[in-house]
Order: C-alpha cells, then structure tokens, then sequence
C-alpha cells in the first residue's frame, strides 16, 4: 500500500502556477512567457527537442533555479523549514556514501522525520521498489536500475505531493525501464502528482495524461496525451512528432 502523504491534513500544496515564467542566463533566454497551471491528479508530461527548455522548466517549479522574471507559485506555499512537500528524481542518480538503508534513513532525517520511525519506513519504501535485499549493499555499487529505484524509493518514502522527474529512465536499458516506469506508476496511484521529462515517446504514452510541449524555450501547446499524438494542434508539435525538428 502506497505511503500517505506526510502533508495530509495541510492545506494542498497544488495547484502550482507559472505566470508568464522566463529564465536567461549569461543574456541567453532559454524560457519565456511560460504560463501554465499544474493540478492533482492528471500526470503531466514535458516534452520538446534537445535544448527547449524542458529540464529548466522542472528545475524552477522545484525551486532550484529562480525565474528571472514572471512567477511561480504553489497553491500553498511551502514554509522554510518545514519538509519540503515535493520531490525532484533526476536522471543520473544522486546517492550518498552509504549503504542503501543509510541513504534511506539520512534523507528521512534531514526531512525531520522522528529517528525512531526512519527504518521501518526505509525498509517499507526498499520493499514497494524491490530492494529491501539489498538494503546493506553499498548504494554507489548498485547496477543503473537499481540505483534509480533507490532514488524514487527515497523520494517517495517522504510522502510527496509533486514529484518532478527528468528523464529518469534515459541511460536505462528496457527491462529496468519497466521497473522505473512501474515504480512511477505506483507512485501516482498513491496520490502523487507526476511531472515527468522524456524523450521515449513510447514512455509519454504510458505514463502521461497530458502534454506540455516547449520549442524553442516557449510553451507552444497542451492537451490530452491522445490528441497530442494523433492530432497536434501546433505546427511544431507535428514537425516534432515526425522527426523533423532540428536539434538544438
């Protein structure tokens, strides 16, 4: 059974608004007039060629990166010191020097969670992602697979109400591709939101409800994952789906 939400009974953190968000860095405009609203429920996917703007686009809505102009702003927002209430998986792994319980139980200690809860939610979460064998194995000698499920294992033992992930499968071969995308998918049955950047469109299909395609650092189109691949209504969106977009 999925963990329920450590911000249960808070008011909800979504929906998150971006308002005519841009971000330049070095007088390079890499985002502009991005405005869009993310909501509970539907998974969102972010899509657009190499240099778009997509991994930016996540970065600002988590808050590692400040917009340079416009804004973002959560429903509710989030209140310095307290447990972040969303979660940013990326597509190389970050793990700590220590064993796959330890970098369980230290992110759950900077989180604030009581001691004496942190290892028995650690192993519940190794379990959900199948890897509570391994749970005294050094993390950093885990094959590709098994370090991203760790990741999304840490991750979700926190209890999310967003969770941002860029291109969490990209240097993955098929088969632990299946158990990412698995692990996603039970991710937001238990109530999470999911944004997530890909370049699989296969993996756009499976694991997303709508699409925000980016060209060129501009959102040029939204809809329903179905009607963004049979029937885009932009000219870039069909150029990109045929493969004729250049590479930035």
């Amino acid at each position: 059974m999925a963990e329920r939400h450590l911000s249960s009974l808070r008011p909800a953190l979504l929906p998150l608004s971006l308002v005519d968000v841009g971000w330049s860095v070095g007088g390079k405009q890499v985002l502009a007039g991005i405005t869009a609203t993310l909501r509970h429920g539907s998974r969102t996917v972010v899509l657009g060629a190499n240099g778009a703007g997509k991994s930016v686009l996540l970065r600002l809505c988590h808050g590692l990166l400040q917009p340079t102009s416009g804004q973002v702003r959560w429903g509710t927002p989030e209140v310095p010191g307290e447990p972040r209430r969303q979660a940013m998986v990326f597509q190389r792994p970050v793990l700590f020097r220590r064993s796959v319980l330890g970098n369980m139980t230290f992110a759950l200690g900077i989180a604030g969670v009581a001691r004496s809860e942190r290892r028995d939610r650690a192993l519940a979460a190794l379990e959900r992602v199948g890897l509570a064998a391994l749970a005294d194995r050094p993390a950093r000698v885990l094959s590709g697979g098994e370090q991203q499920r760790l990741t999304l294992a840490r991750a979700w033992s926190l209890g999310p109400e967003v969770l941002f992930l860029d291109e969490p499968t990209a240097n993955l071969d098929p088969g632990a591709t299946r158990e990412i995308e698995a692990v996603i998918e039970a991710i937001h049955a238990g109530g999470t939101k999911i944004v997530l950047v890909t370049h699989n469109l296969g993996q756009a299909r499976r694991l997303g409800d709508e699409v925000l395609f980016l060209d060129r650092g501009r959102l040029v189109e939204r809809s329903p994952i179905d009607r963004f691949f049979h029937q885009p209504t932009s000219a870039e969106a069909a150029a990109f789906l045929k493969g004729e977009l250049p590479w930035h």
